[in-house]
C-alpha cells in the first residue's frame, strides 16, 4: 500500500517519507479499512516533531483521524461489516500505523459506522476536533437552557463546540482574537462573541448574562484564563479543560472554587473512558448522518504533499481543519 511514514522525529521535510509498504491484515477483533481521507491535528505534527518525546515505534504512519470503507474483517467480527462506511478515531494513538495510508487495521470499535451519504472529509474530523468538543460540552451533563462559554470559538475544536452546545439547547458565549475569527464564530452560531484583544471579557460576560455568569466553560487555555473563569462561573459551574499552554502550572484559587462548588474536568480525548466514548460516537455519527454540523475544512492535500500539509499545520496561520485525500 502507499503510505507516509517517519522513522525518527524531526522537521517534516527531513523525516517524512512517502512510498510503498506491506499491506496490513486484520487480526482477531479488527477491521481492515480502505482509507479515503486522513485528518491532521496539532498533536500529529507535535508527535512527529518530537515535542511529545522519543519515537515510540521503529516506523510510524502519522494521524489518528480518518475515514474510509471496511473491506475485510478479522476473526470474531461480523462479516456484514464489510462495505460499511466509517470514521476512525485513535488510529495512531499507542499504535505504530495511523491513517495517512491507503489501508489501516484497527479494533472494530475504532471504526464508527456512518451513512452512505456522509462525505469522507468531514468524517475525518470527528476523531479529535469534534470529539474533544463533544466531551467538553456534554460530558458533565445536559446544557439545555444553560449558558456555555466556549474559549477560542474559531479554532477547530471551538467551532464544533459552539455548534454542539447550540444543538443541545444552550446559549453560547465565545472568545476570539480577531474580526476574521469573529466571523467564523458567528457562522458557528454563537450568541455572544467577545474579542479578548480589545474587550473586557469578564465585564462583557457579566453584562450579557445579567451578572449571573455561565454554567459551563469549555477551555482551551486553562491557566491563562483562570482569572476570568474564577469571576464568571456560576455556583456549581464546570470548567472542562483540554489545554493550558500559556500557563502550564497555574496557581489554583482553591477556596474560591471550593465555596462555589466549581468542578474542574481536565481531559485528553485519546484516553477518555469507554462509556464516554460510546456517547461521543453515537452523538457525532448522528450529527454526520443528519448533516447537523457545519465543517471547516480549510485545506486539502494529497498524500504526496504530506510535508507541505504538516508545515501548514505547524505555522498556525490556517483557521480550520486540514485533510489529506488518500
Amino acid at each position: 500500500m502507499k503510505a507516509a511514514w517517519y522513522e525518527k522525529t524531526g522537521d517534516a521535510d527531513k523525516v517524512l517519507k512517502v512510498g510503498q509498504i506491506a499491506d496490513p491484515t486484520p487480526n482477531k477483533g479488527e477491521v481492515l479499512v480502505e482509507l479515503k481521507t486522513s485528518g491532521i491535528n496539532p498533536s500529529d505534527v507535535k508527535t512527529r516533531a518530537g515535542a511529545r518525546g522519543e519515537i515510540q515505534f521503529p516506523k510510524v504512519i502519522p494521524h489518528s483521524d480518518g475515514a474510509g470503507i471496511i473491506i475485510d474483517v478479522g476473526d470474531e467480527v461480523d462479516k456484514k461489516r464489510i462495505g460499511e462506511k466509517v470514521w476512525i478515531w485513535n488510529g495512531a494513538f499507542g499504535r505504530p500505523f495511523g491513517t495517512c495510508a491507503e489501508l489501516i487495521a484497527v479494533p472494530e470499535f475504532q471504526a464508527s459506522k456512518i451513512d452512505e451519504s456522509v462525505d469522507f472529509g468531514p468524517a475525518a474530523c470527528m476523531g479529535i476536533p469534534a470529539s474533544t468538543a463533544y466531551y467538553g460540552v456534554l460530558a458533565n451533563g445536559a446544557v439545555e437552557n444553560k449558558t456555555v462559554l466556549i474559549s477560542g470559538g474559531a479554532g477547530a475544536v471551538g467551532f464544533y463546540g459552539i455548534q454542539i452546545a447550540k444543538l443541545s439547547g444552550a446559549e453560547v458565549i465565545t472568545t476570539v482574537s480577531s474580526e476574521v475569527k469573529a466571523k467564523v464564530a458567528e457562522d458557528a452560531g454563537a450568541d455572544k462573541i467577545i474579542n479578548y484583544k480589545n474587550e473586557d471579557v469578564i465585564a462583557e460576560i457579566l453584562k450579557f448574562t445579567k451578572d449571573e455568569g455561565v454554567d459551563r466553560v469549555m477551555e482551551v487555555e486553562f491557566g491563562g484564563n483562570l482569572p476570568i473563569n474564577e469571576k464568571i462561573l456560576k455556583t456549581n459551574g464546570v470548567i472542562a479543560a483540554y489545554g493550558s499552554m500559556t500557563e502550564m502550572q497555574p496557581r489554583l484559587p482553591f477556596y474560591n472554587f471550593m465555596f462555589k462548588g466549581i468542578k474542574i474536568d481536565t481531559y485528553l480525548i485519546y484516553s477518555i473512558n469507554q462509556d464516554q466514548r460510546k456517547k461521543i460516537i453515537k452523538g457525532l455519527s448522528n450529527y454526520l448522518n443528519n448533516n447537523s454540523l457545519k465543517h471547516m475544512i480549510s485545506k486539502t492535500y494529497s498524500i504526496d504533499e504530506i510535508v507541505e500539509a504538516h508545515k501548514t499545520m505547524e505555522d498556525g496561520s490556517l483557521i480550520g481543519n486540514i485533510v489529506i485525500n488518500i
